[in-house]
């Protein structure tokens, strides 16, 4: 998740989880109404059927599904809703909504069969148009706020025109052959589709809900789920529950009643919260990383994402290739990885994660080799060479900004006292919390910021594409025409190896260029309970409760 992208460390340092959250509290007043038995049962910690315990961090961007475009929102969504498609146990695209499809011989038409038992939880049928709603929804550029998904269905005949203001609605390929029957015709052949169909933004809206009410998503009560769950409270900021839900067409297959979201922005706090049973899942705090890395209750698995820096070009002294370099150069991004993230993390020479496998059957990472790497005098002379073109004497003041988390905190003053040591450059560190920051990243107030990216779908394009001209991702003020004809070959070339080529070739440049800095990639390390089972945890995707279980 183009993702995405928009993607806290805390999500996946604790556990693919997430959570939304919003509704007032109910319930009577004790003072009024003599007390229930389950009230009395939840007071001395018993509960009825199986929950499972989660902590999603913090409180959903939101959950209508194409604007909350982060973990936090789309890991509950994924559990709330259901797409054409969903990834199985293998991490491919399966059947969902959709129990077949159709694709014409040139690739180019995809004809889908929705189920005819899949429901809405008011009991309403999915149909086709809410799809197309959905969608238009997402590309509409007179929705407030603009999706920022949107890039992701330009795959889509007339998406881009339309979401660009260069078209209209009426451009959109899509059409409702009937109810139950959905086409979609492509700009070009796109062979991951069906698995970029797996993405919370391409979930269904119940159309006709939404019309009569545009802030459906933004209370439990008014919240109208398609998944394995529904949402039964949700108090914001603090908690969110989803309750197990019938009307979902393979309803069978789920195993637990409820789903209890806690929103702990504290890693030793949730920590403490799985010690003590509130929690059956949680992250390994780094300084416990080498006593518990090792244990029967640790999952460990690979997750497609990258933790990095952004440079704003609009402001000095970034506007400079050279003085970038320098501070990329300064970094050690072993040691980073090594002891102050910890949990096994790998260092990140390179922007597209490793995992994706090319034509060839090779991975990109490997083919394309390390690109950023440690070189401290090389760094020196960069700084020195940038610092005499742009004519300063002294640099201008360096302002590192961050989101709130500890981890977050821990890797900016390491990058700190790395520029300090290797290039003799004092950064005034800077934390904000996740929507002031968000804001002024993507408004460009923000002069050198961390970033992460969770891919949104299994293809090496998904990342490299935030960075052409005027994309929503982009967040550095860089443009650059060759980068942006490179993008597009390389997702509407019709010959594999040359549309991979075409890839390789652009994270080079973004390379030289270096309007990024590379930090980390992220893994999947987690603490699970004893009797807790099931839970997907995909590389590229979203976590899934579908089939988890606890006993």
């Amino acid at each position: 998740m183009k993702k995405w992208l928009l993607f806290l460390v805390m999500s996946i340092v604790m556990v693919i989880f997430a959570a939304c959250t919003a509704n007032e509290e109910a319930g009577e007043d004790p003072k009024e109404e003599p007390e229930s038995t389950e009230d009395a049962k939840k007071e001395e910690g018993e509960e009825e059927g199986k929950v499972l315990h989660l902590n999603n961090g913090i409180e959903p961007t939101s959950l209508n599904p194409s604007i909350g475009f982060d973990q936090v929102s789309w890991d509950p969504l994924n559990n709330l809703m259901e797409g054409l498609t969903r990834l199985d146990e293998d991490s491919s695209a399966q059947a969902g909504v959709a129990e077949d499809w159709d694709v014409s011989e040139d690739g180019l038409i995809y004809t889908f069969y929705l189920r005819e038992d899949a429901n809405w939880s008011n009991g309403d049928p999915v149909v086709a148009e809410d799809f197309i709603y959905a969608w238009t929804l997402m590309l509409d550029p007179e929705t407030i706020p603009p999706s920022p998904a949107a890039f992701l269905a330009y795959f889509i005949e007339g998406a881009e025109d339309f979401n660009s203001g260069d078209g209209v609605a009426d451009d959109l390929a899509l059409k409702a052959i009937d109810d139950k029957t959905l086409e979609v015709v492509l700009e070009h052949p796109t062979g991951f589709f069906l698995d970029l169909l797996t993405n919370p933004a391409f979930f269904p809206v119940h159309h006709q809900v939404a019309e009569e009410d545009p802030d459906w998503h933004a209370e439990a009560d008014t919240f109208i789920a398609n998944g394995p769950f529904m949402l039964d409270s949700w108090e914001h900021d603090s908690e969110m529950v989803l309750a197990k839900n019938e009307a979902y067409w393979d309803h069978d297959a789920v195993q637990l009643d409820r789903v209890h979201f806690a929103m702990v922005n504290d890693e030793n706090t949730q920590y403490q919260m799985f010690e003590s049973g509130e929690l059956d899942t949680a992250g390994i705090p780094p300084e416990l990383s080498e006593e518990l890395i090792d244990g029967d209750d640790v999952y460990i698995g690979d997750s497609g994402g990258l933790e990095f820096y952004r440079f704003n070009v609009t402001e000095e002294p970034f506007q400079n290739e050279k003085i970038r370099k320098a501070f990329a150069l300064a970094i050690d991004r072993e040691e980073i990885a090594e002891y102050v993230v910890k949990n096994g993390v790998e260092p990140a020479y390179g922007f597209v994660s490793p995992g994706f496998t090319s034509p060839a059957e090779t991975d990109f990472r490997e083919e394309n080799k390390d690109l950023v790497t440690f070189e401290k005098e090389e760094a020196q002379r960069l700084l020195e060479e940038g610092m005499e073109e742009e004519g300063y004497e002294e640099l201008p003041e360096i302002v590192l900004s961050f989101n709130t988390s500890d981890s977050n905190k821990a890797v900016a003053e390491a990058l700190q006292d790395m520029f300090s040591e290797h290039l003799d450059v004092q950064v005034k560190l800077d934390n904000l919390e996740w929507e002031v920051f968000a804001e002024a990243q993507q408004d460009l107030e923000l002069q050198f910021s961390r970033s992460s990216f969770i891919n949104d779908y299994n293809d090496p394009v998904n990342f490299l594409e935030s960075f052409i001209t005027d994309s929503y991702m982009n967040r550095t003020g860089w443009s650059n025409e060759e980068y942006d004809a490179l993008i597009t070959k390389g997702k509407s070339e019709t010959d594999e190896e040359a549309r991979w080529e075409a890839l390789y070739e652009a994270e080079r440049l973004l390379a030289e260029e270096m309007i990024i800095i590379p930090i980390r990639y992220y893994n999947n390390v987690v603490l699970e309970a004893e009797g807790v089972t099931g839970i997907m945890r995909h590389p590229v995707g979203y976590f899934d409760l579908k089939y988890a279980d606890k006993q």
